[in-house]
């Protein structure tokens, strides 16, 4: 059975899809391989930014609140 023959999104190369395959769907072996773990470092966020987020959500969700169940009077 072949394989289905698939263009990379990013180095636009043609590629063939495999069962089994890392990555995305859309991209070569090369182009999916996983970063260097040491770019992508999540940061820790301090007690002031927890906060601000925090605040944030909560107006987020009772915004959302009263959208979905005010009632039309």
């Amino acid at each position: 059975m072949a394989f289905p023959i698939r263009i990379c999104a990013v180095c636009s190369e043609e590629f063939e899809l495999k069962p089994d395959k890392p990555g995305f769907a859309n991209r070569c072996p090369e182009c999916s391989e996983p970063e260097q773990a040491g770019t992508k470092s999540k940061q820790a966020a301090d007690a002031d930014e927890r906060k601000t987020q925090k605040e944030a959500n909560e107006a987020r969700r009772e915004a959302m609140r009263n959208l979905l169940y005010r009632k039309d009077s």
